[in-house]
């Protein structure tokens, strides 16, 4: 009986399958990407993703209240997807399927959802249990700790993007972009981009340090800015937000008409340039990650081999348009000083070909770090270099040497020798400490070798100056010959001082295109509704804005203030005699500037500017409170606290508990041997922690806080006799109610006492790894 009843639920199963695959196979066969994107057969890539991007634009769930709108959606994206993919467009044009529409393919789109801001497509049939929890193993190699980002991840990030995907071990969505993220991570790590993983089971800490709040999730980290990835997951979506990710003008455009101008600016940037020929219109995602990694050291351009415009050049330096080719330029504009060609250029190969020409024959030294790098300390276990050095000037007079000297450091091939010229205006205590021993001025040349971090070298200057002649010439190299046999001869030593930064005027520039950065990223987050991570952003702006104009309006009515002072006075003087807070209880080392005490709601608006980015020394005094106690208690805390506003670190804030229960949890379990004895007792009783009247002294800066627990004195209720028997039950209700005031007034009767001790700094700290998001609103129940 039993196995007949285990046949029957089988069959019933497997019938069920069979319809849901008929099914998916008639909705398979009705899709054309086509007739969904509104494009022929022939039509182009570009004009592709010009409608796509329309489209996508128009039909997206977030803007469109079209209930057929996701549906739809689904199905552009799907359309893309396919009509990109050279290989799935050619299997569609030729079967009308391909591995993704096939009923029986690898992948199945019978039934999709969106999760956040993510179009996943699921199988009813795909079950993530057979994995071991549908955890990947694949992923621990790129498993991110948070000392590892810090420390690793953010600095590398500057040379390189990083794709780091947010999961858990229970996140079923993960599982169904696990495909897609292995094969786009397989191809991006080719291209030298850096991958992480971050299981917010284990690391919650980086999580919200990154500020992903749900999963899954995938970002991107360049400059140590983090950006998060908003569109469908599919490949070509995941690899044009890494290419976004690179700041712009990392590669120009060069064409016949501006090439000698990008050539010729060797000499003002103080870099080689490189050229770039291919054929594909757009700049190859591998060039742009190579043009970011030496930034610092190379200029880079890009020559579109498919245009007119650029047909001189291509017949000038004799360009085979049948496999990339790349070139190097130095100080001769007209020969390339390196070149290499390929039909499938690999990362290594690129980087090994520019890091052996990151320099010029005879660079300018404009900056520290050139010249460490040039001219290394000595090292016990390599080989001795030497640094040949020109001090000269930028007058045309020096010209002539100038190009003696280039001409000379050209012809080197000896790898211990490094020739470099400086200009004495611009590094003036560097030679006045080479030439200190020397008669006459520039032009000179000295040999040097570096012995020490801490700039001790050994050098000798080459004597009667130098003018670019042939015996000048002839006499520096016997000097270098001598040195190859007999280093002795460096017979000057001294300490150099740290070279200036002769970039450091372009600050103003890169100021400008970081901001233009920011700019654009702003725009996109709103295109998005990327609310939370914008809060900070917004609130910045309010607060800046705020302050501008507080500052016209103060100053458009301080005469009139000025004027009213004498009265303002007069009425202050009256106060205190009637009874107003005054300092007599407590002391300040500043008398209160204001009347009255000026106290602000900690809400997720305010909660940045007034902690998390809270000024170095300030501290934020926040009072804990709830809406039945919120006028009680503001009063109190204002009599207790009137006599320390005169201090310029101290701020006033209150935080409603009802609101933001769970962010008082979490900063409180910092403060766990403080707080142990009161949630002790609550679990005994069983009720709810209770933090009404809790005062927070807390450091956004340095991160730790100071705790104020209530404390009852019960001085009224003492005082106050008890009623007689007999009583009315109306009347011991009135009793109830006002020993629940007194108690809720006198919880803070010692806190003028905890201000004093707070301001000479003898009370404990908490410290805070990181300050807990106060975005999330309980509820009341």
């Amino acid at each position: 009986m039993v196995m007949m009843r285990m046949v029957v639920v089988l069959l019933s199963v497997m019938m069920v399958y069979v319809l849901l695959m008929d099914a998916v196979v008639e909705s398979t066969a009705e899709f054309d990407p086509y007739k969904v994107l509104g494009v022929t057969r022939s039509a182009s890539q570009a004009e592709i993703k010009k409608v796509y991007k329309r489209l996508a634009k128009e039909w997206h769930p977030d803007k469109n209240k079209n209930p057929e709108a996701e549906d739809m959606f689904i199905k552009i994206t799907k359309s893309y997807e396919i009509l990109t993919n050279e290989e799935k467009r050619a299997s569609y044009n030729r079967y009308g399927q391909t591995d993704n529409t096939h009923p029986y393919g690898r992948g199945h789109y019978g039934f999709h959802h969106f999760h956040d801001n993510f179009y996943f497509d699921e199988s009813f049939f795909h079950f993530p249990f057979n994995n071991k929890g549908g955890r990947d193993f694949a992923d621990s190699k790129y498993t991110l700790h948070f000392n590892q980002y810090v420390n690793e991840v953010v600095p590398d990030s500057f040379k390189r993007p990083y794709l780091i995907k947010i999961t858990s071990d229970w996140c079923f969505s993960c599982i169904h972009i696990e495909p897609i993220w292995k094969e786009t991570v397989q191809e991006l790590e080719t291209l030298g981009i850096g991958i992480g993983v971050v299981d917010v089971g284990y690391e919650r800490r980086l999580s919200n340090h990154l500020g992903a709040h749900q999963t899954p999730s995938i970002l991107g980290v360049v400059n140590g800015k983090v950006s998060f990835f908003h569109y469908a997951v599919v490949k070509g979506h995941l690899m044009q937000f890494v290419e976004d990710l690179l700041p712009q003008r990392l590669v120009e455009k060069v064409t016949d008409k501006n090439n000698q101008e990008f050539l010729k600016s060797w000499h003002e940037l103080n870099k080689p340039h490189v050229l770039l020929f291919d054929q594909v219109p757009s700049v190859p995602l591998l060039y742009k990650l190579t043009a970011f990694a030496y930034k610092d050291y190379v200029q880079f351009g890009y020559v579109d081999q498919g245009l007119s415009e650029t047909a001189d050049l291509l017949r000038k330096f004799n360009i085979n348009t049948y496999a990339p080719t790349m070139l190097v330029f130095k100080e001769d504009v007209e020969k390339p000083a390196d070149i290499i060609q390929a039909k499938g250029m690999k990362k290594q190969i690129i980087d090994e070909f520019i890091s052996n020409n990151r320099f010029l024959m005879a660079p300018r030294l404009v900056n520290q770090k050139l010249f460490d790098e040039l001219c290394p300390v000595k090292q016990f276990h390599r080989r001795r270099k030497y640094c040949v050095l020109l001090i000269t000037g930028e007058e045309e007079s020096f010209a002539t040497g100038n190009e003696a000297f280039l001409s000379l450091a050209s012809t080197n091939t000896n790898d211990v020798l490094r020739f470099a010229y400086v200009y004495q205006r611009r590094q003036q205590p560097l030679c006045d400490v080479l030439l200190q021993n020397k008669d006459g001025t520039p032009p000179q040349v000295v040999i040097l070798e570096r012995r020490n971090e801490a700039g001790k070298i050994l050098y000798k200057p080459i004597l009667g100056g130098w003018n670019g002649s042939k015996e000048d010439k002839h006499k520096l190299l016997e000097e270098l010959e001598r040195l190859q046999k007999d280093p002795s001869i460096l017979n000057y030593d001294a300490i150099l001082p740290e070279l200036n930064n002769e970039f450091a005027s372009m600050f103003l520039i890169r100021w400008i295109y970081t901001a233009y950065d920011y700019l654009s990223e702003i725009i996109d987050d709103l295109l998005h509704n990327n609310w939370r991570e914008m809060m900070p952003l917004m609130s910045l702006l309010f607060s800046a804005l705020f302050i501008l104009f507080g500052t016209v309006v103060i100053q458009a009515f301080s005469d009139s203030s000025e004027e009213k002072q004498p009265k303002a006075k007069s009425n202050e003087t009256a106060k205190t005699e009637n009874g107003s807070p005054n300092s007599s209880n407590t002391s300040s080392s500043r008398p209160p500037k204001k009347n009255f005490v000026e106290v602000t709601e900690l809400t997720d608006i305010t909660y940045t500017s007034n902690l998390v980015k809270l000024r170095p020394g300030h501290i934020n005094v926040v009072l804990v409170l709830t809406d039945a106690t919120k006028n009680i208690l503001l009063s109190k805390f204002a009599k207790e606290v009137y006599s320390f506003t005169g201090s310029l670190t101290l701020h006033f804030s209150f935080l409603n508990v009802d609101k933001h229960g769970e962010w008082m949890t979490a900063v409180l379990e910092y403060a766990q041997d403080a707080v142990q004895i009161d949630t002790d007792e609550d679990e005994v009783s069983g009720r709810k922690a209770d933090y009404t009247g809790y005062v927070l002294a807390l450091n956004g800066h340095k991160k730790y806080l100071c705790l104020f627990k209530p404390v009852y004195t019960g001085e009224d209720l003492d005082s106050k006799p008890e009623e007689e028997g007999g009583g009315s039950r109306s009347r011991k209700g009135i009793t109830r109610s006002r020993s629940t005031t007194l108690q809720i007034h006198h919880k803070l009767d010692r806190l003028g006492l905890w201000m004093e001790r707070l301001m000479e700094g003898t009370l404990p700290r908490y410290y805070v790894p990181a300050w807990p998001g106060l975005d999330k609103i309980t509820v009341n129940k």
